[in-house]
């Protein structure tokens, strides 16, 4: 089992928006390394902690809950879409260049872990998202450290 840090903008798409569906393709990534992590590395069961950036005063940057894949991965049909904002005219349906993973809710943290949290606990040192211009949009989390957010910040 793998642990995972999957970013998106609360405002465009959130935890209360995953929660609310029960489950989603996780589209229009456009990042190969994140691709590759996708296309190569996760599996159905791999945990996510689900985080909010382009944060605001009014929900700041961090992990807002769980989630889990619960797909392999398959080609992102918005790639081929021309009226999405994520078509990718280079991409052939025979040889598709994106990938997606469907994604399932799991729960709602009850109180965010901001990203100022996160920076501040020692426990968490080395957490890619922790790192100044940390901007990939999908990181890899150590199964240390997924626990231990699960233990000390899932209340």
């Amino acid at each position: 089992m793998n642990y995972w840090l999957f970013k998106s903008e609360g405002d465009c798409y959130s935890i209360d928006d995953l929660k609310k569906e029960k489950k989603c393709a996780w589209d229009g990534v456009r990042n190969y390394q994140a691709r590759n992590f996708m296309r190569d590395e996760m599996e159905t069961g791999d945990k996510i902690l689900f985080y909010h950036s382009n944060g605001t005063l009014k929900n700041p940057n961090g992990i807002y809950g769980i989630a889990q894949v619960i797909s392999k991965a398959h080609p992102d049909v918005t790639q081929f879409d021309s009226k999405n904002n994520h078509f990718d005219p280079k991409s052939l349906k025979d040889n598709p260049r994106w990938w997606c993973v469907d994604v399932g809710y799991v729960s709602t943290f009850k109180t965010p872990l901001y990203l100022t949290n996160i920076k501040r606990d020692l426990h968490l040192d080395g957490m890619k998202v922790r790192e100044k211009g940390s901007r990939l949009s999908i990181q890899p989390v150590s199964k240390k450290h997924y626990e231990y957010i699960i233990k000390n910040y899932l209340i």
